[in-house]
């Protein structure tokens, strides 16, 4: 399962959603989502333009979770 950081991001800079929200014109409902890891997807402009104001790379604000990958192959 690919899951995100930008809690984790959010967290190193001491930022809240709204003020990313205001930064880079996201909506707070779309950052909330992401955050508390709800979103089944996410575009490739939020992508961007999270790995923009965060400074880091895709592989920074995407993870994958190796364990419950080997999960849904054993079902």
């Amino acid at each position: 399962m690919l899951n995100n950081n930008l809690s984790v991001l959010a967290g190193r800079k001491l930022v809240k959603m709204s003020q990313i929200s205001k930064d880079t014109g996201i909506s707070r409902t779309t950052l909330t989502n992401l955050y508390y890891r709800r979103s089944k997807s996410i575009s490739g402009r939020v992508l961007n333009t999270l790995c923009k104001y965060f400074d880091c790379s895709i592989g920074d604000l995407l993870v994958l979770d190796d364990d419950s990958e080997e999960a849904a192959i054993n079902d």
